[in-house]
C-alpha cells in the first residue's frame, strides 16, 4: 500500500497510528517545564512504578521503562538467557517472524514450535523441553531457556487463566523463565471473554511488559520483573542494548497517566466499572477505573460492532479472535474494493489466491468511523 493513503480513507491497519491519548498530551504539556532527573529516576516514573506495583498485586516488583516492544523483548530475552540457550516461541509468534532477526542478532535462538490459532500448547512446550534433554547430542544444541508468549497473540487470540498456568507450571518444573509480550495488553484486559489479570501476570510469570506503544501512549512499554533480582543489573543492561531513555519521565508520566483513576465509563458513555485489570470476576459498578483499561474498552468495542457486521454481511472470518484484530478471506474484487476505500493490513497470501486481510482497532477508533466502515462492507 502507498505510504500516503487518500485523506478520504479510512484508517483501520493499525493500533498505533495516531498520537497518544489527550489525557496523556496534558500531563507531558503540565510538566514540559518542570526539572527532573533523567534515566526514569524522577518522581513521574517512582509514582507510575507505585501505580503498577499496585494493579498487579506485585509490591516487590521491578519495573522499567523501554522504548519499544523490539527493544523490550530483545533486552530482556537477551538478558535473561544464558549465551548457549534459546527461547521457545510459536512459530507465528511477533519475535520469530516481525522482529527483523533481533534476538538471534543478539546471539540467541528462537525455537518455534507449531500453534493452535496463535496460542503454544503446554504439552508442546513439554515436548520439546524433555526432546532436548533426552538427545544424547543435547550439550552440541541449543538450550531451550525461555518461553515466549503475548497476550493476545499476533492472531488476536487470549490465552486462558487454565492455559497460562499449565504452560507457568511447565516452565517452572523445567527452571525454564516464562516471559509474556504484553504489546496489546489493555485489549486483552478488556476483552469480556478474558479471565487473565494483571495479579495473574505478575504471579505465573518470570518477566512481562505492559504495553503503551499501541494502547494509548506516544511510545514506551512498562517491563515488569515481579521477582525482584530476576536480571541482576538490568538497569545497564537496558543501556547497553540503546533501549534507555535519557529523558525516562517522558516515558514515566504517560504510564502514570494510564495507571490513573478516571471516570468508570464504557467506551459507549455507560457507567460500567467490572474491570478485567485486578480482578477476573465482574465487580458492581464503581465510579473509577484506570485509564489503561478504559482504552481498551473503545476498540473492544470497535471490534465487536466489526464483528457482528462482518458476521451479517457474509464475510468469511479467517480465524476467530475476541480483541482487537479482525482478519477476513477475500478475493482479488473484493481486496481492490476495500482497499480503494480503506486503510488495511495485508496479512497473507493464501494457497488458493485469496488473500487475507486485517482490521485493526484501538483506543482513538472513532465510533462515527466504524459507522461509515459498516455501510462500506
Amino acid at each position: 500500500m502507498n505510504d500516503q493513503a487518500s485523506p478520504s480513507k479510512l484508517f483501520f491497519a493499525s493500533d498505533y497510528m495516531e498520537g497518544a491519548h489527550p489525557m496523556i498530551l496534558q500531563r507531558l504539556m503540565e510538566t514540559n517545564l518542570v526539572h527532573s532527573a533523567g534515566y526514569g529516576t524522577d518522581e513521574y516514573s517512582e509514582s507510575a512504578r507505585a501505580l503498577i506495583r499496585t494493579a498487579c498485586n506485585a509490591p516487590d516488583a521491578e519495573i522499567y521503562f523501554l522504548v519499544g516492544g523490539t527493544q523490550a523483548n530483545a533486552t530482556v530475552i537477551k538478558s535473561a538467557l544464558r549465551p548457549y540457550q534459546g527461547v521457545i516461541a510459536a512459530e507465528t509468534g511477533h519475535v520469530s517472524v516481525h522482529e527483523a532477526g533481533a534476538i538471534e542478532a543478539g546471539g540467541h535462538k528462537v525455537i518455534t514450535l507449531p500453534h493452535r490459532n496463535g496460542k503454544l500448547q503446554a504439552d508442546s512446550i513439554e515436548r520439546c523441553i524433555h526432546g532436548f534433554w533426552d538427545d544424547a547430542n543435547h550439550e552440541h544444541m541449543v538450550m531451550p531457556g525461555m518461553v515466549y508468549i503475548s497476550q493476545p497473540t499476533e492472531f488476536g487470540t487470549l490465552y486462558s487463566l487454565e492455559e497460562l498456568t499449565k504452560i507457568s507450571t511447565v516452565c517452572h518444573r523445567h527452571n525454564v523463565s516464562l516471559y509474556v509480550d504484553g504489546a496489546r495488553l489493555a485489549y486483552a484486559l478488556a476483552c469480556p471473554q478474558n479471565d487473565v489479570t494483571l495479579p495473574d501476570l505478575a504471579r505465573l510469570c518470570d518477566a512481562f511488559y505492559i504495553g503503551g506503544t499501541k494502547c494509548g501512549a506516544l511510545f514506551g512499554e512498562a517491563v515488569v520483573l515481579p521477582r525482584r533480582d530476576f536480571i541482576p543489573h538490568f538497569f545497564t543492561l537496558i543501556k547497553q542494548n540503546g533501549a534507555l531513555l535519557a529523558k525516562g519521565r517522558i516515558a514515566g508520566i504517560q504510564f502514570e497517566t494510564l495507571f490513573s483513576q478516571v471516570p468508570a465509563c464504557s467506551a459507549d458513555g455507560s457507567a460500567d466499572g467490572a474491570s478485567s485489570i485486578g480482578s477476573s470476576v465482574e465487580s458492581p459498578a464503581e465510579e473509577t477505573c484506570l485509564l489503561y483499561e478504559m482504552v481498551g474498552r473503545n476498540a473492544i468495542t470497535a471490534a465487536d460492532r466489526i464483528r457482528t457486521a462482518l458476521i451479517e454481511k457474509g464475510y468469511e472470518i479467517s480465524f476467530a479472535c475476541p480483541t482487537n484484530q479482525l482478519f477476513i478471506t477475500v478475493d482479488d474484487t473484493q481486496k481492490e474494493r476495500l482497499e480503494a476505500l480503506l486503510e488495511l493490513s495485508f496479512w497473507e497470501k493464501r494457497p488458493d489466491g485469496r488473500t487475507v486481510l486485517r482490521i485493526c482497532t484501538s483506543w482513538a477508533t472513532d465510533q462515527k468511523d466504524v459507522d461509515r466502515l459498516i455501510e462500506i462492507l
